[in-house]
């Protein structure tokens, strides 16, 4: 035990005489650990938000939505009374009901209206009859007032919920529940605001097909009754006129384990009726779910091989300095060794001063890598407020980082490693000098 920390103290010591040199030589280490921890940070962050963006649809859920296929054309004629009809029907909604009886909730949609309107604003429709249970399946909370009852759906009611973008836009200086606003031509009353619903930009939008801060929400029966199957609408100076029966449709399985099953049976349940399934498409979030976590952990073997071409470059480094050490101090090993050390202490001494440096290294690296991870997270939400180059940032641009345990601990014992590995020649090296010709060195 006097021996190991009588080693110590010489290595500490000779380090703190040539305190420069021994900060550059630590600097690739430090630098190393801290770019691996940064990039492990921005790989798990971005695929965290992913996940989230992909879990917040439901893991149980499995949603079949209704588009236009691509060969759906307007006949050749000025035909007024031309309207495309595709997408799934009240018949294909009974058979998949009848096929599901162990369905926790099967809740159908239906796209109603052109326009929705309140004095001069107004808005291409987002408007979708549907049931109460629609609000579980889709996992929707509401901000203020209630969502749409059975009460409602017997009565035939002209009510209607609004997401919070439409809450905002129609109603900024007054609350909207209680007030009013048109789809088409039929008034409907304001009973509830969704919360805001972080799915309008990247994998979330690309599920759901649209910004659901955007929708409103009546009644079905009324949706049926008022509007019928048909709607019509202008959109960029050209008109729709279409016929889709169910627009959506949630179907909620009783577990994870039998979503991905479910998804499968429901494709071919539906190729049966439409080959190809050209109008109609199946969204399984699980099963996104599932490839996101493979992805990530791609990347993050990806960005961890990177970034650890830094820590190869700081051992180098000290492997470098250390041999150049070695000859520096080629006179002081020859003393040493005419003194009685042996060969293990010479060894030990110039491992120790490497242990060290990559240890402390790694240490500072640590802090750092932590420190600007959660750093680029602030800094990237501060941009816009800077003078001159704010205005060329978006508010809502954000760079998630999530700081992992595996990637310290990985990265802190890889720097003491490389230390180790990259020390043991110039050590071994300096072992093996002769004491008498280490004494004769100038």
């Amino acid at each position: 035990m006097k021996f190991l920390l009588e080693t110590i103290r010489l290595g500490l010591t000779n380090l703190r005489l040539h305190l420069l040199r021994s900060v550059l030589t630590a600097l690739g280490i430090i630098l190393g650990v801290a770019s691996v921890i940064v990039m492990s940070s921005l790989g798990a962050g971005g695929m965290r938000e992913a996940l989230a963006q992909i879990d917040a649809l439901g893991a149980r859920n499995i949603i079949v939505r209704s588009v236009k296929p691509a060969e759906t054309q307007r006949p050749q004629g000025d035909n007024q009374s031309w309207v495309a009809k595709f997408g799934l029907t009240r018949q294909d909604l009974e058979t998949i009901r009848f096929n599901f009886p162990e369905a926790e909730r099967i809740v159908p949609t239906k796209a109603i209206g052109g326009q929705v309107l309140r004095n001069e604003k107004r808005l291409t429709s987002q408007a979708f009859g549907t049931t109460p249970e629609f609000q579980d399946a889709a996992r929707l909370r509401l901000d203020r007032g209630r969502y749409l009852s059975e009460r409602d759906m017997e009565d035939r009611a002209l009510v209607c919920v609004i997401g919070d973008k439409i809450a905002r836009d129609f109603f900024p200086l007054e609350d909207p529940v209680g007030q009013t606003l048109r789809i088409d031509e039929k008034v409907f009353t304001v009973v509830g605001v969704l919360s805001p619903i972080g799915l309008a930009a990247g994998r979330g939008t690309a599920l759901v097909g649209r910004d659901l801060n955007m929708d409103v929400h009546v009644p079905l029966t009324t949706a049926r009754e008022t509007f019928g199957d048909a709607t019509f609408r202008r959109s960029g100076g050209s008109f729709e006129n279409q016929e889709v029966q169910v627009s959506e449709l949630y179907l909620v399985s009783k577990s994870r384990e039998d979503v991905l099953r479910d998804g499968d049976r429901l494709r071919r349940i539906l190729a049966v009726r439409s080959t190809g399934l050209t109008d109609v498409q199946v969204f399984v979030p699980y099963e996104l779910l599932e490839n996101a976590r493979k992805t990530q952990l791609q990347f993050t073997l990806v960005f961890g091989s990177i970034a650890g071409i830094s820590l190869l470059v700081g051992g180098i480094g000290i492997m470098n300095i250390m041999l150049a050490s070695v000859t520096e101090r080629t006179r002081e090993i020859g003393i040493r060794r005419a003194l009685g050390a042996t060969r293990r202490h010479i060894l030990w001494q110039f491992l120790v001063e490497t242990s060290v440096l990559s240890t402390l290294g790694g240490l500072v690296g640590v802090a750092m890598g932590v420190g600007l991870s959660f750093g680029v997270q602030w800094g990237v939400h501060s941009l816009p407020d800077l003078p001159l180059v704010g205005q060329f940032f978006n508010r809502d641009a954000n760079l998630p980082t999530q700081v992992t345990l595996w990637s310290i601990m990985v990265s802190f014992a890889v720097a003491v490693a490389t230390g180790l590995v990259f020390g043991l020649y110039p050590a071994r090296r300096a072992a093996k000098q002769d004491p008498i010709v280490a004494l004769r060195h100038d």
